[in-house]
């Protein structure tokens, strides 16, 4: 895809999403906006995947550590076809494989998460598991700047830059806001940048909802014997305008007067695309 493709796309699962939690009546709303155009990146872009094999040996692996907003993930699964899209209609019914959660159930999912901080731990297990079978798969995983808190976040990290894991990218969804409010509030955690360098990282920041700046830094090659770090500054709600930058919206389901309005916003972001 070009970008004016993935742009659109992004758009296309913002509004499966959407829908999905309306239906549903239960989702982790604001999250899942703010990371649709870095999950769009990865997985129309920079992944190695094969939807008709989710278990092909030469794949790349993606840990979604913030396992509550799993709606935008569960989207781009079906729309890439690792499972019926019509089965969207299922999250969180009673006997659904789509719960709240990333479940390994699902072709295409890792691993179950959702109890935070957990993560970047899995990952590094498999980023070393792959060096040392000399195997050239990559290992990408995606935290919410929440849960850096989580003392194991900072033991991975640590060990990541020991094995000097350069198969390992670390995403974090930085958009300032956490379900108690400001992350900086709650837990400071500026400077953030330097935090992962003081680790042994490679730290790169960025835009997290310029798709060119995203596809552009997934596509180079990171820097010998470091593991990375992305810093995407992002907003909490992306692309709805009543919900972006609200805490509130970390949980939450719209009604239907303001599904409508956000339907009709983006739509007007897909002409724009």
């Amino acid at each position: 895809m070009d970008l004016r493709e993935l742009r659109g796309k992004a758009v296309g699962i913002r509004r499966d999403l959407l829908n999905m939690i309306y239906k549903a009546k239960a989702g982790h709303t604001g999250g899942s906006l703010s990371s649709t155009d870095i999950l769009t990146a990865l997985y129309y872009d920079a992944l190695r995947v094969d939807p008709a094999n989710p278990h092909w040996r030469d794949r790349d692996y993606f840990v979604l550590s913030k396992g509550h907003s799993v709606e935008g993930l569960f989207c781009i699964l079906a729309d890439k076809g690792f499972f019926d899209k019509a089965e969207l209609n299922t999250f969180c019914r009673f006997g659904t494989r789509l719960i709240g959660h990333p479940n390994n159930r699902i072709p295409g999912v890792e691993m179950n998460t959702g109890a935070l901080g957990h993560g970047l731990s899995i990952s590094t297990g498999m980023a070393k598991g792959l060096k040392m079978s000399r195997r050239s798969n990559r290992v990408y995983t995606l935290m919410g700047d929440g849960e850096l808190a989580e003392g194991s976040i900072w033991e991975a990290a640590m060990a990541a830059s020991h094995y000097k894991l350069d198969n390992l990218t670390a995403i974090i969804d930085r958009n300032r806001l956490q379900i108690s409010g400001d992350t900086e509030t709650v837990m400071a955690q500026e400077p953030l940048a330097d935090r992962w360098r003081a680790f042994g990282w490679q730290v790169v920041q960025l835009d997290g909802h310029d798709m060119a700046a995203l596809v552009a830094e997934f596509r180079r090659e990171p820097a010998r014997d470091k593991p990375r770090a992305i810093i995407a500054r992002t907003v909490k709600g992306k692309g709805v305008r009543e919900m972006e930058n609200l805490p509130r919206w970390h949980h939450g389901v719209p009604d239907a007067e303001l599904l409508a309005s956000a339907m009709r916003q983006l739509d007007a972001q897909e002409r724009s695309a």
